[in-house]
């Protein structure tokens, strides 16, 4: 297990981001190699090896640790195409022209990263892996641009912006905050926030527990609150992709957690546009309204009794 911590500690050091860093990405850098449990690291060598007949069999000699048949795409997808692109690795040197699915393609370990590797344990690493990073660049830096490229920014009442996780479902909460709010919620504060990646992205905790709203089951609460302290009305409001809507179960829950809350409650399920809202239908709850973002001037209240009645026109009538 040693020589397979020194090669993540070593893929680590050469720019790779954290899940580059695994075990399987481990095995494969001491395979391309050449790395053995006795040997030392200024004793790798360049060799091209296919993924099979040549990375995964070296592991399974060297290290005892077979992996099946069909994980060969695990280490095409997960590791080897990563390496190529960090520049760690070389994809068929022998043969460029090799098709994509040739059986004979393999890969190598590239001469810069091999030349870095060699000085691994030695005075000169942290050296070299800094002047790999400055000729070939990181590839966690060049993931972690990719991801802040695509971060979606939300502008809360109070100026502060903060930016959530790339995906639909966080497009959802952001049009929520930016446009809801202003239409249906104006002057309101975001007393809570979510994101995919990080539940307590934003929490009011003070203004949430003068709401008499348990801190400890903020991970509960919906995926945006907003608190409209002139009318002193609460919005929980669950943006609908991946997870569902308003039901029946999620409002005894929501009603259970809120029993010490003061405020009056509105709950909101808010789709992205009719397609999600139509998959949805049978299964929110009545007393609740639905938003959906690509007609953003409207709300559909989920009861009729509450507005039943004659609409008055411009002439009155």
């Amino acid at each position: 297990m040693r020589k397979l911590q020194q090669a993540q500690a070593i893929l680590e050091g050469l720019g790779l981001p954290p899940a580059q860093c695994n075990e399987i990405s481990g095995y494969t850098l001491l395979a391309l190699c050449g790395v053995k449990r006795r040997d030392s690291w200024a004793s790798a060598a360049r060799s091209s090896l296919t993924i099979t007949k040549g990375i995964m069999a070296f592991i399974e000699a060297a290290y005892k640790k077979k992996y099946a048949p069909n994980t060969r795409e695990t280490f095409r997808r997960e590791v080897l195409h990563q390496f190529v692109q960090a520049r760690i690795a070389e994809y068929n040197p022998d043969n460029p022209a090799l098709p994509t699915n040739s059986p004979r393609a393999h890969y190598a370990i590239s001469d810069a990263a091999l030349a870095a590797i060699r000085t691994y344990g030695t005075p000169e690493w942290k050296a070299a892996c800094k002047d790999f990073a400055i000729e070939h660049g990181s590839l966690f830096a060049l993931y972690r641009n990719e991801r802040d490229a695509h971060l979606v920014p939300v502008r809360l009442s109070d100026g502060t912006t903060l930016t959530l996780s790339p995906g639909k479902h966080n497009e959802v909460q952001a049009a929520v905050v930016e446009q809801f709010a202003s239409r249906f919620a104006a002057g309101s504060v975001v007393a809570y926030l979510g994101d995919t990646a990080n539940k307590s992205l934003h929490v009011d905790r003070d203004l949430l527990a003068r709401l008499g709203i348990p801190i400890s089951d903020h991970d509960k609460l919906p995926d945006v609150v907003l608190y409209d302290e002139p009318r002193d009305w609460l919005f929980l409001i669950e943006a609908v992709t991946s997870h569902g809507p308003m039901t029946p179960k999620r409002l005894v829950e929501l009603k259970e957690m809120l029993a010490n809350c003061t405020a009056g409650v509105v709950f909101v399920s808010a789709f992205p546009d009719f397609t999600e809202f139509r998959k949805n239908l049978t299964k929110i709850a009545w007393e609740t309204e639905v938003w959906i973002a690509e007609i953003p001037d409207h709300l559909i209240h989920y009861n009729g009794d509450r507005f039943l009645g004659p609409r008055c026109c411009e002439n009155g009538y």
